[in-house]
């Protein structure tokens, strides 16, 4: 047996020796009438952070404080213990004196154990803010030890997979997800103050649509039909617009059926919205607006940091039209080519791929051109607009160059935050679309995917002018929290199960 392996002997034996001891005082405490899971409730009266922050207030006031145990340091009759609790830590100082037969029985608890104590608050001599303990009590008892004794879980994998775990031994794990809640209060604070509406729609879909996500599918037993995971909320938004609702968003959890990688998940979530007799313009100016509200509220900034970047969210955001991009990062003009040969050509001396044989239009081969020069020099908020109709079959065409469409994306650190339209609202544009998409899908084996007849019918009825737009709301977290991976920013992201004896 190789060192390596001894090792992870060694630690194996060691562990199976806590586990059996933590184990054995949990059968003591139960034959002793103590159970510490039969407890059901705890005064707790005040928390960690509190109580540095008003300390004034709260000198020589008997609190009682609760939370996992963390450290704690035995020095014969007294000791000095730390408590983490939902906010933060504080140090308790425990004696025999004060507390008689409970000081015994303190000594025997084990790091990770979920106690209360109760007590009066005070500075020691080294003027740390702690609780002179009076009482304390076995809330829970901890039967596995905290990873490398609380000095933090450093197995990426694992942290993720442990997530409960992750946030105990990681404190700044707890405030991404703090954070991530504030972002999600001011989104809603945001549409909220101008006049949109919250709503829900179906996340089981009777129907795989001809988008190009792949879904997942399930079975529904009761109607003996196949059902879909929603990879977008996008058509039944929009059946409302139809229906008299002006504004209206989602915040959504989104299923895609694809890869994943640092800024993707196949389970996310987005907010998407629309506005009824608006366009992408308006759209523009609301989502510059938002984030840079959103920003100022959560981080009190207007400049932050991603990955050692410096974002300026308070300036004008730049807006370029894909055409102005690729010109000015790929230096070719989409005008100058007379045909799609010629754009094939182009992209074929320029060492852009495009789809072999005459598949490729001028509007792809501009899509590439930006793919291949453009997205990863958008580090500064940027908005690029008027897409190929080839992908974008969900946007009104322009009316004065038909081969494009209302549509912009807008990027940060090169990379694709948010989607907007102005949305098509002719349902025989839009049933030809979804025809042309869905025989895309099924080509490349899609073979459920089917046109959303409901919806065609719904746009028959008419649709007013619309604006809509969609951004994924991790994506967003990442920025605002300066984490590298969507895997940080979401607690329990999908993981590969672990092979189990």
């Amino acid at each position: 047996m190789d060192e390596k392996n001894i090792t992870a002997a060694a630690e194996e034996q060691d562990l199976s020796e806590i586990l059996q001891i933590r184990r054995n005082k949990l059968e003591a405490l139960k034959a002793a009438g103590k159970n510490p899971f039969e407890k059901v409730k705890y005064a707790r009266t005040a928390f960690s952070a509190d109580i540095k922050a008003d300390y004034d207030n709260y000198e020589n006031k008997v609190v009682g404080i609760a939370g996992r145990l963390v450290s704690k340091r035995i020095m014969g009759k007294a000791s000095f213990a730390v408590i983490l609790d939902g906010k933060g830590t504080i140090q308790s100082y425990l004696s025999v004196n004060d507390l008689g037969e409970d000081y015994s029985a303190f000594k025997e608890y084990d790091i990770g154990d979920i106690i209360g104590i109760t007590g009066f608050v005070f500075k020691t001599r080294t003027g740390e803010i702690s609780v002179h303990a009076q009482s304390v009590e076995l809330l829970s008892k901890s039967l596995l030890p905290l990873p490398e004794k609380f000095h933090g879980l450093k197995d990426e994998d694992m942290r993720y997979r442990q997530r409960e775990v992750d946030l105990i031994a990681n404190p700044e794990v707890k405030k991404t997800f703090v954070k991530r809640s504030e972002i999600l209060s001011a989104i809603r604070e945001y549409l909220n103050g101008i006049a949109y509406l919250e709503v829900d729609t179906p996340v089981l879909q009777p129907l795989e649509i001809g988008a190009a996500a792949r879904p997942f599918k399930t079975h529904h037993n009761a109607l003996d039909i196949d059902m879909y995971l929603r990879i977008e909320t996008e058509l039944y938004l929009k059946r409302l617009i139809i229906g008299g609702f002006d504004r209206v968003y989602e915040v959504g959890r989104i299923f895609r059926n694809e890869g994943m990688d640092r800024s993707h998940n196949p389970e996310f979530t987005t907010v998407e919205m629309y506005q009824a007799y608006s366009d992408y313009f308006e759209m523009m100016d609301l989502i510059e607006d938002m984030y840079r509200t959103i920003t100022k509220k959560v981080c009190g900034t207007d400049n932050i940091t991603y990955q050692g970047v410096e974002i300026d969210m308070g300036a004008k955001w730049e807006r370029l039209t894909m055409k102005e991009a690729v010109e000015k990062y790929a230096g070719v003009r989409y005008d100058d080519w007379a045909t799609d040969e010629e754009a094939r050509a182009v992209a074929a001396k320029k060492g852009v791929a495009v789809e072999e044989g005459d598949a490729a239009t001028k509007g792809h081969v501009l899509i590439a051109f930006f793919d291949a020069f453009v997205e990863d020099k958008l580090i500064q908020p940027t908005i690029i607009y008027d897409y190929p109709v080839e992908n974008s079959p969900l946007a009104k065409r322009k009316p004065t160059d038909p081969a494009f469409t209302e549509r912009f994306e807008y990027f940060m650190y090169a990379r694709e935050m948010g989607n907007a339209f102005s949305e098509l609202n002719d349902p025989i544009d839009q049933r030809e679309r979804f025809v042309k998409q869905v025989a895309e899908k099924r080509a490349k084996g899609g073979n459920d995917a089917q046109v959303d007849e409901d919806f065609v019918t719904a746009m028959e009825y008419g649709m007013p002018p619309t604006g809509g737009l969609g951004f994924g709301v991790d994506r967003l977290v990442m920025l605002l929290t300066d984490s590298a991976s969507i895997r940080d920013v979401i607690l329990f992201p999908t993981m590969k199960p672990l092979k189990k004896a």
